[in-house]
């Protein structure tokens, strides 16, 4: 079954009209600094703060003459203020309303990022509580490795994603700063307390230094952020790629009852989503790149990096939104099979008990290359030809005459793979 999500919510933040709207809210907060301070009658702001308006096709009329958006912005709104326009944008230059209120965009788009990773991570553990004792088999290079728990993988995946939460979280404290510094960062005509007033109206920081612009490694490592939840995301959803294989058939994603995989084979149902994922995760590791492309810009400030963060941000961020809900979806309509899961571990006469055999050797005092060597002839007898493995030391002379029929049986139960599964589950949930 195919999820359903609008991302509405997120794409809003990233219209020209919120974009302005947050413009707005910087110069009108900037107002509100020199109203404290003293500097601008209260009641005039509060009159501005009813007046003030702009349209959008306004600006892009404007804009088409003086070729500087900012201005033409300001233009539009001083049309709606008349002389109370004077108070506008004092001291201030353009990337101080741009950088800040980019800021808050930034901070709005956090919040539906943390409310995501909440919800997907709530689904894996409630996942991961079903199948704690789920039998399965754990890979390494591919390869049947060992008996495992299919809840201990998915709590390996909250392991995962909750750090990365941490990241996120912090990268997305570490760009909340705004500016109010004036051209070259000086304050030449402002003053560094009219910052202050205006990034705590705005529930922002003070940049500690500016040079025009907030410096960009801010942003190059919020946008690294939002490319490791991609990218384990991309982990995830290759797992379920793997284990949905027809060969496998561990897991499948939901499919919906009229819902169809091919227009030639009927009997498809592939893992669409889950490829979805992957590509997209690759849109977001690449945008990364170009935010770490935009650190070295000219001396104090130029302007290289605007055109691409316009692409990069709304972007990422709608894309992550969605991924990180297409998951979630995925995670609570994956099909799981047990049986399945049970019977790969079974493969090859239980090939997989093969080190707890070697253990038990060595425990009886052979040298532990001559009781590796014993374990392997009989594994990869069974694995070359098809036999049985635990017929195979049955049937060896140099297994038997150290182990009892009894104690190969007690070695070969599964549960003695699970032993610490409560230990991992106490870490993890």
């Amino acid at each position: 079954m195919i999820e359903r999500y609008s991302r509405e919510e997120m794409a809003k933040i990233w219209t020209l009209e919120s974009k302005f709207q947050y413009y707005l809210n910087v110069e009108i907060a900037v107002c509100e600094a020199y109203a404290e301070l003293g500097e601008i009658p209260k009641e005039d702001v509060l009159i501005l703060k009813q007046r003030a308006r702009f349209d959008v096709k306004r600006i892009d009329e404007i804009e088409r003459e003086v070729r500087h958006d900012v201005i033409a912005f300001l233009t539009n709104v001083n049309e709606s203020l008349g002389d109370l326009g004077r108070y506008m944008h004092v001291g201030l230059t353009s990337s101080d309303v741009i950088d800040t209120a980019f800021a808050l965009q930034i901070q709005a788009s956090g919040k539906i990022i943390l409310e995501d990773l909440n919800k997907t991570i709530n689904s894996i553990k409630n996942l991961a509580k079903k199948h704690k004792n789920t039998i399965c088999i754990g890979r390494s290079h591919g390869i049947h490795a060992e008996i495992m728990t299919f809840g201990v993988k998915l709590c390996s995946w909250v392991d995962i994603l909750e750090r990365q939460k941490e990241n996120f979280e912090h990268a997305l404290e570490q760009i909340r700063v705004g500016q109010i510094s004036g051209p070259v960062g000086t304050y030449s005509n402002i003053s560094p307390e009219v910052e202050q007033i205006t990034c705590k109206h705005l529930g922002l920081k003070p940049a500690r230094i500016s040079t025009q612009v907030i410096a960009r490694d801010y942003h190059a490592y919020f946008m690294q952020s939002l490319a490791l939840i991609a990218s384990v995301i991309e982990q995830f959803a290759t797992e379920i790629r793997h284990l949905q294989r027809t060969e496998v058939l561990e897991v499948e994603e939901g499919f919906g009852d009229h819902q169809k995989g091919s227009s030639a084979m009927p009997h498809k149902k592939n893992p669409v989503l889950s490829e979805n994922l992957c590509g997209l995760a690759r849109v977001i590791r690449a945008n990364s790149l170009v935010a770490l492309e935009n650190i070295p810009l000219w001396h104090e400030r130029d302007i290289s990096h605007s055109s691409a963060e316009r692409i990069i941000f709304p972007d990422s961020l709608i894309l992550l939104d969605f991924m990180l809900n297409r998951f979630n979806g995925i995670v609570k309509n994956l099909v799981v099979h047990k049986d399945n899961m049970l019977k790969n571990t079974e493969k090859f006469g239980g090939i997989v008990f093969s080190q707890k055999i070697l253990l038990t050797l060595v425990s009886k005092g052979l040298s532990r290359e001559d009781a590796y060597s014993i374990v392997q002839r009989n594994a990869l007898d069974a694995f070359n030809n098809h036999e049985d493995f635990k017929e195979n030391l049955l049937n060896d002379k140099d297994v038997m005459n150290l182990i009892t029929p009894q104690e190969l049986k007690t070695i070969f139960d599964k549960k003695a793979f699970l032993q610490n599964i409560d230990t991992i589950y106490a870490r993890i949930l």
